[in-house]
């Protein structure tokens, strides 16, 4: 399958669930609930790097960009519009990361509905972390979960591998007008906001490396501590980490 059709694919996976949503607002509630619970889980869970000179900005690059509740429609409009075009304007590696981004978005959405539907069958009395620990177990996935780790984890370093292409920040600032003009522009600040942050911090010897270990070591232990850990336990440790976001 070619790049344009697996982004065609993956939008439209995203777009189906957004209108089963619509259709269902109980639904919409809960998985709109799931989505803020996440964001202020990771800000909370890496609010020590969200704080440093060094590593914040490729924090909140990966809450806004990949963690985030904002509204991605916008994005995922654009995406599905000018898949076809994607090939002729922009050069392959730009177009592995952008098919990248749409694969992991729907992923993300995927699972994030079924956190939704299990969201719907807690007990409405117990606290969010708890609710939020129980719908987990009942979605289980760990493989995907994992998977999706993994492709955050890649999205990372093709972004970081993207910086030492030479011209390719010049292509990029270019490529902005007729991005723009093309009906790109949510693409087009993505890329750049990613070869920014990530071209910084490659700057720094062995900061993309250091960076994305931690993002990996504390995923993992969360992943761990989620499906394996006493779940009294887990809800008290993950109530600590979103009050921390707050």
């Amino acid at each position: 399958m070619d790049a344009a059709q697996t982004i065609r694919d993956s939008i439209a996976d995203v777009n189906a669930l957004r209108l089963h949503r619509t259709g269902d607002a109980p639904l919409g509630v809960a998985v709109a609930t799931i989505k803020t619970l996440q964001a202020r889980r990771f800000a909370g869970t890496y609010a020590d790097l969200m704080a440093s000179p060094a590593f914040g900005p490729a924090a909140r690059f990966f809450l806004e960009e990949l963690y985030s509740d904002r509204d991605y429609t916008a994005r995922d409009q654009q995406f599905g519009r000018i898949a076809g075009t994607l090939q002729t304007m922009f050069p392959r590696p730009v177009v592995d990361t952008a098919v990248a981004l749409a694969v992991l978005h729907a992923q993300t959405e995927n699972l994030d509905q079924d956190m939704g539907r299990a969201w719907l069958q807690t007990v409405t009395a117990e606290p969010e972390a708890m609710r939020y620990t129980t719908a987990w177990r009942a979605v289980g996935q760990r493989a995907g979960r994992q998977q999706q780790l993994a492709r955050v984890l890649a999205m990372g370093r093709d972004l970081a591998r993207l910086t030492r292409a030479p011209g390719l920040r010049t292509m990029l600032r270019m490529m902005r007008g007729p991005a723009t003009a093309a009906g790109m522009g949510a693409l087009q600040q993505f890329l750049e906001a990613g070869f920014d942050t990530f071209g910084q911090l490659a700057r720094q010897r062995g900061a993309v490396e250091q960076f994305l270990a931690t993002i990996e070591q504390r995923e993992e232990a969360l992943m761990r501590l989620l499906f394996e850990g006493d779940a009294v336990t887990s809800g008290t440790e993950l109530a600590r980490t979103l009050g921390q976001a707050r």
